[in-house]
């Protein structure tokens, strides 16, 4: 006949799975979900066609921070935030490619993002066992940006109605203007710090992938050069295209085989908007 009594490692093993289950659903009930409200101050610079070196022409950055802490190691976070975006080829007088084109731009950048982040330890705010942590997050951004060059004049121009690589002109019915709103992959982390019971700084560094090359108007060939002259393309585009006068239409202007990235690195204050917190008392 077949034994149903269970042997004695069995039973220890099977002691042990529910010792650590109760544990766990003991944690949760100790914890109370609460919310921080922050602002984050730092710099933003990006990187394609026109700058390929992390932190160059890094400009100030500023944002809102609203997170939910769901326990002690996920939290969702809304950020809304104010970047700047520049690069000039004359920046880097060893890049033979840069010399030659002699472009620039500059764009600030409106972002909403949605984010869901990791804690690789324990943390609570106002709990002395769970005070710092490091952490990752991913989500969903959508971003307004516009890029700009000066002109001659010293005005500075809207690129993207211009369409400086022919797009939205007759002679080039494949190139559409690029939308100004667009959708990224927020990718970041950084170090949390709980300060006392109602205060947190939080270290952050993210890269935003996006899914446009036009983040400083530049990616595939110069519509119009030296010897052509496209009725439906303007002087003023030609000029803002090609500001040496020295390229041929079809040469190359930038990459198109790799999308613009930009990125930030920020300090956070943010501050426990309820003072009711869970866990046994210490």
């Amino acid at each position: 006949m077949k034994s149903y009594i269970l042997p004695v490692q069995k039973i220890k093993t099977l002691f042990i799975l529910t010792a650590f289950i109760a544990l766990g659903f003991n944690a949760n009930a100790q914890y109370k979900e609460n919310s921080e409200v922050g602002f984050i101050g730092g710099v933003s610079y990006y990187l394609g066609d026109l700058n390929t070196t992390h932190f160059n022409s890094s400009k100030a950055m500023a944002g809102i921070v609203v997170r939910k802490n769901i326990d002690r190691r996920f939290s969702y976070k809304a950020e809304l935030m104010y970047l700047n975006l520049s690069a000039d080829d004359n920046d880097d007088p060893t890049d033979t490619i840069a010399v030659d084109r002699k472009l620039h731009f500059r764009s600030p950048v409106f972002e909403l993002s949605g984010q869901i982040e990791f804690n690789f330890l324990p943390y609570e705010t106002g709990n002395a066992l769970y005070t710092w942590t490091p952490f990752v997050y991913t989500g969903l951004s959508f971003f307004h940006f516009n890029p700009q060059a000066e002109n001659k004049n010293g005005q500075w121009v809207n690129l993207q109605e211009l369409g400086t690589e022919g797009q939205g002109s007759t002679s080039f019915p494949d190139r559409s203007k690029y939308a100004l709103a667009q959708f990224a992959i927020p990718i970041g982390g950084g170090l949390k710090i709980a300060i006392n019971p109602s205060f947190n700084i939080i270290l952050e560094y993210g890269v935003r992938k996006t899914f446009t090359d036009y983040l400083d108007d530049v990616s595939t060939t110069y519509a119009e050069g030296v010897g052509a002259n496209i009725a439906d393309i303007s002087n003023e585009t030609y000029v803002m295209s090609d500001p040496t006068g020295t390229h041929f239409a079809g040469d190359q202007r930038g990459d198109e085989t790799k999308k613009d990235w930009y990125s930030f690195a920020g300090i956070t204050l943010s501050f426990k908007l309820s003072n009711n917190t869970k866990g046994c008392d210490y």
